[in-house]
């Protein structure tokens, strides 16, 4: 046990009518338009390479990705980086002037959620929905205007606790427009946050819709609750477990992750919003701070879990060895 406390150590203690349509495997807002590779690079007047290379280089036009790993552009990304380039830019300037014309939506979430306005609220993301990804309106727009309102005005305050109780709402809504489950098991995730105006509790949320988006289940449980916890696993396979947030006690969870363990068998754990950056060892992952860069990292995670030998499930369980924390660069 005392293994486990120093493996999950921390350094800080109403709906309204979806403008989502389903397009295959894809959710996309209704008035969004996509672009292939092809399609976007004869928008820019440009090689699929040279795309392809922008992207690798800079991270921009960022695109989704289909169920068959083919590429699908906004069109609202690839128009701002056109009109940025027919006004003489270099290539880096133009990216830049693109993001900054995406980044506008901010303000308007921003402004909506401050003076407490729903129906604007919804229309911000809306508006950022008709340029990006779902992952994109949340990573670019959504927690940026959250973390904006945090710092304005203080974890504690009535436009913070507005403004989280908006968002809460909001991923829950598009996590319920989901395509059904493609893949056959189950992300089980340790919910450690205090609750849901917490900050981490947001950054969690977003990372459950898009572990959802990508095709996983997933099941979170509070790390308080231990009674009854077998009877909730018999019915559910986890391949993985997440430990989410950094309210809860080290102890709680580690008795939380043994008791899972025990249960499961020796399942590999991620760690999410709770500690420093470290990279993966034996026992744990600790995921990048990011909601997609983490599903990333964890969908890889399963899939390793997919090709090893199956582990059976057993009524004891061997500690894992300590953790050293590795260098970063």
């Amino acid at each position: 046990m005392e293994l486990l406390r120093s493996l999950f150590a921390r350094t800080s203690a109403s709906s309204r009518t979806s403008p989502w349509t389903l397009d295959g495997s894809v959710l996309l807002p209704r008035a969004v338009r996509t672009l292939k590779t092809s399609e976007a690079a004869s928008f820019l007047n440009v090689s699929p390479n040279t795309l392809r290379a922008w992207e690798r280089r800079f991270g921009y036009p960022a695109p989704m990705r289909t169920e068959g790993k083919h590429r699908l552009y906004t069109h609202g990304e690839i128009a701002a980086l056109r009109d940025a380039l027919k006004e003489g830019l270099s290539i880096s300037s133009a990216i830049s002037r693109a993001r900054e014309k995406l980044t506008a939506d901010t303000p308007a979430l921003v402004g909506a959620l401050t003076n407490c306005e729903l129906d604007r609220a919804d229309g911000a993301m809306e508006a950022a929905l008709a340029l990006r990804s779902v992952e994109r309106a949340v990573e670019d727009i959504l927690l940026p205007s959250l973390r904006e309102i945090a710092q304005r005005h203080g974890g504690e305050s009535a436009p913070w606790s507005f403004a989280a109780r908006w968002a809460s709402d909001w991923l829950v809504r598009a996590r319920r427009l989901a395509p059904a489950p493609v893949r056959p098991h189950t992300i089980l995730v340790g919910d450690a946050t205090r609750d849901e105006l917490d900050p981490d509790a947001l950054e969690t949320a977003a990372l459950t819709l898009f572990t959802i988006r990508g095709g996983s289940s997933v099941l979170t449980l509070p790390v308080s609750g231990l009674a009854g916890l077998g009877d909730v696993l018999r019915n559910y396979s986890p391949r993985a477990i997440v430990i989410a947030g950094s309210h809860a006690s080290d102890d709680d969870v580690a008795r939380w992750a043994y008791a899972v363990r025990t249960l499961t068998g020796p399942l590999p754990v991620a760690v999410f919003h709770r500690g420093e950056r470290r990279g993966k060892t034996s026992t744990t992952l600790m995921l990048s701070d990011t909601p997609a860069d983490a599903q990333s990292e964890l969908m890889a995670l399963t899939e390793e879990r997919r090709v090893a030998p199956a582990v059976p499930p057993r009524t004891t369980f061997a500690e894992p060895a300590p953790l050293h924390r590795t260098a970063t660069a």
